[in-house]
């Protein structure tokens, strides 16, 4: 699996600027916001799903306060009811521990197998901040950039309004 020095060496070779910003572990959005409080960028919520059959699965970026309206999402799919994917497959398919869910991790996708649902209120920031594939860092990085690394990795991904 490819991890942070891969991921730093993708983001050089783009020529994609980031800030770095080192912290304790945090495994949630409640401990994330102790240390983004001085970070000028828009701060996202990463949630990882299969579908009922594990033949499919998404990555939802959604800013960090929104709440997501799964049913919603579930209708507009047509895959039935879909559910947080396992810590077996989050490393299989993004190679990620549990707590570090980052779009990042796309750079292990190598199939291209994960779909991207990303909220439309994020068009809104200049930039963007995620873990770099661990948890104990926050990157910040332009959007333009953001969607310059979507689309060099060539995963999907579709910007949609899917929050309560």
């Amino acid at each position: 699996m490819r991890g942070q020095k891969e991921l730093y060496d993708l983001l050089k070779s783009l020529s994609i600027e980031f800030e770095y910003h080192e912290h304790s572990p945090v495994a949630t959005i409640d401990d994330a916001e102790t240390y983004w409080k001085d970070i000028d960028s828009g701060k996202c919520k990463n949630i990882f799903f299969r579908n009922h059959k594990g033949n499919r699965h998404y990555l939802v970026i959604l800013e960090h306060h929104r709440l997501l309206d799964i049913h919603d999402l579930e209708k507009r799919l047509r895959q039935g009811k879909l559910t947080f994917a396992s810590d077996q497959r989050l490393m299989k398919y993004l190679g990620l521990a549990p707590g570090s869910v980052s779009p990042f991790g796309l750079i292990n996708d190598s199939e291209k197998h994960v779909h991207l649902f990303i909220d439309e209120k994020l068009k809104e920031s200049d930039r963007l901040a995620f873990h770099p594939n661990i948890n104990t860092a926050t990157l910040v990085i332009s959007f333009s950039d953001f969607i310059r690394f979507l689309d060099h990795l060539g995963n999907s991904y579709e910007f949609i309004n899917l929050y309560k």
